[in-house]
């Protein structure tokens, strides 16, 4: 059945999001601060709402992708916002990226007026938004799950409930702290190996089959050759941005010290990021981080 979607923030994530939406018969009401971006949007199908109200009062369902925590808890719970102004029933899906406190916080917000909501945080990049293959990890109530998964379905190929509130955003934030230290570790291999005269295909070929193998080796190798399809094969063009990686690193740290975690390998590869972002990586993918450690 076609609804109304507000969709509020319609960036490299959202855009090719929302666009699905409207592909699939749904009304998609889109805001963003981009005239560009609204206008992408109006061009496959969508509305321009004209501010956060306007969308809220009209949407049956409304999907946020915003850049940090402070815009989500603004827009949901700042005045003329969506809790101000969507009515009782309508169902928030917010897939931003975003510390676990915010999440819970307008959580809780949205509670208080009847709304059912998830925060649905996604994996998978421009490609995987613009393809419809996402991944989604989803935390809220059974029901709001429930009531969210059609329009996950669209946007997204695997969709997984991670459990109560925040459970979206802590899964999120320790993949990606997982996804982080690996890849240091990766990167720190290759170039031993070539300080060592061992060639990085054939450190590629026994590792990928050995006890070295994970993902940032075998599906994201950070130097050219082995893996045609990475980044480091396009001068580290990103999928992923150092600077994207720094922000889940640095989201994961915010967590760890709110919950009293010892997390000092995910201490580290912030600290790593963080210098390989202020010297100019930050645009870049975040497997050349290798770059910083060759110091190249």
């Amino acid at each position: 059945m076609a609804t109304t979607v507000g969709f509020i923030g319609l960036g490299n994530m959202g855009g090719p999001m929302a666009i699905n939406l409207a592909k699939a018969g749904h009304r998609v009401l889109g805001f963003d601060m981009s005239k560009a971006a609204i206008d992408a949007l109006v061009a496959e199908g969508g509305e321009a709402a004209a501010d956060v109200a306007q969308l809220a009062a009209e949407a049956d369902v409304i999907v946020s992708m915003l850049p940090a925590g402070k815009h989500v808890r603004q827009v949901y719970m700042g005045e003329g916002g969506i809790l101000d102004n969507a009515k009782a029933g309508t169902l928030l899906i917010d897939s931003s990226t975003i510390d676990v406190d915010s999440a819970r916080a307008v959580s809780a917000a949205a509670a208080g007026k009847s709304m059912p909501i998830v925060d649905a945080p996604v994996s998978g990049g421009v490609a995987g938004a613009a393809a419809g293959t996402l991944t989604f990890m989803v935390g809220g109530e059974d029901s709001a799950f429930e009531a969210a998964k059609p329009y996950l379905d669209i946007m997204g190929k695997t969709i997984v409930h991670a459990g109560g509130a925040g459970t979206g955003q802590a899964a999120k934030i320790c993949n990606n702290m997982i996804l982080g230290i690996s890849m240091i570790g990766v990167s720190e291999a290759f170039v031993l190996a070539e300080r060592l005269g061992l060639d990085a295909q054939k450190l590629f070929d026994i590792s990928s089959t050995a006890s070295g193998q994970c993902w940032s080796l075998t599906s994201y190798c950070p130097v050219p050759g082995p893996l045609p399809t990475s980044p480091a094969n396009r001068d580290y063009q990103p999928g992923f941005a150092a600077g994207m990686m720094l922000k889940d690193l640095k989201l994961a740290q915010e967590a760890a010290h709110s919950s009293g975690a010892a997390t000092p390998m995910g201490a580290e590869a912030a600290s790593l990021y963080s210098l390989f972002c202020n010297q100019g990586g930050e645009s870049l993918d975040f497997s050349a981080i290798v770059k910083f450690l060759r110091g190249s």
